[in-house]
């Protein structure tokens, strides 16, 4: 969706504020989808997303989705030893010590999504600070009043500034950072997706729970014409995926993998908000058969 038009929905939605949960998303997958969800008995992923999003509530995934304090329920889990550096947390990006930060790090607002709301320094010599602090500064809180009706975001500490290392990749050829994302229902790993070339050329595929290649399901990026072998790690991922998804019905579980070492990266309960088009359209409903009502 073109910015013009996300800013135009969202003015919309946020006009229509005092609706209840069920009209707004019905609306807003309508419009993103061109058909209503079956939201009294949803069969499709995309429809238990809206479920979920109205229906499901847990007050861990306030902590989950927050980009700092997910770091104590990680550790909780008992897998601190995946968690990246972090080297400041602050609630005004005037606050940020740039004197002591090594040359290259990552800065990120703790309400961010959807890989938004990321400043990566590869080079603190040439950084403009006054124009990164306001930069940084303007993402602030844009989580927490998004219009998606995004349930788990509406318990959000106040929105934070954390300052991590930078992570990189010897082997990527455009400087981006290849991410394995493990979809997980009820505790149990069912797919895995997996991103590669995002700032180059972005491919994106799906492997089932046995790691077999999916080459038919395609979603919003094209699929990988030779699938790229998985890491010798991949079955330490699925591991930590299904302690950390333990507690939910869904969630998605990030990781980076740097050289055979594995990095966790967030905790994500509502990929795309639920509004994907994939192909072929029955995998929508075998993602979907998966979830179970709680």
């Amino acid at each position: 969706m073109k910015e013009s038009n996300k800013k135009i929905v969202s003015t919309i939605l946020k006009c229509l504020s005092f609706l209840p949960d069920s009209i707004v998303l019905s609306l807003e997958y309508f419009y993103k989808l061109h058909r209503f969800p079956n939201l009294r008995n949803p069969q499709r992923f995309s429809e238990w997303m809206q479920w979920y999003k109205m229906n499901y509530r847990n007050e861990v995934m306030f902590e989950c989705v927050d980009k700092y304090a997910v770091r104590n329920y990680v550790k909780r889990m008992g897998c601190e030893k995946y968690l990246n550096t972090l080297y400041q947390v602050c609630n005004d990006a005037k606050e940020i010590d740039f004197d002591k930060l090594p040359k290259q790090f990552v800065i990120k607002t703790t309400d961010g999504g959807n890989g938004e709301n990321v400043f990566v320094c590869a080079d603190k010599n040439t950084l403009d600070i006054p124009s990164t602090i306001s930069k940084v500064n303007s993402w602030r809180h844009k989580k927490m009043e998004d219009v998606g009706r995004e349930w788990a975001y509406s318990g959000c500490a106040d929105s934070r500034i954390i300052v991590e290392k930078y992570l990189s990749d010897p082997e990527s050829k455009d400087g981006s950072i290849d991410d394995y994302k493990l979809l997980c229902f009820n505790g149990k790993f069912r797919y895995l997706w997996v991103d590669k070339n995002r700032y180059s050329n972005h491919r994106r595929g799906f492997w089932d729970e046995k790691l077999k290649f999916r080459p038919e399901v395609v979603s919003d990026h094209p699929t990988f014409e030779v699938p790229p072998a998985l890491p010798a790690n991949t079955q330490e991922m699925i591991e930590v995926a299904e302690k950390l998804a333990a507690d939910f019905p869904f969630a998605r579980i990030d990781f980076y993998d740097i050289e055979g070492k594995i990095y966790f990266g967030e905790i994500t309960f509502y990929p795309w908000s639920g509004y994907c088009q994939y192909t072929p359209d029955s995998f929508d409903f075998e993602m979907g058969s998966y979830f179970k009502n709680t």
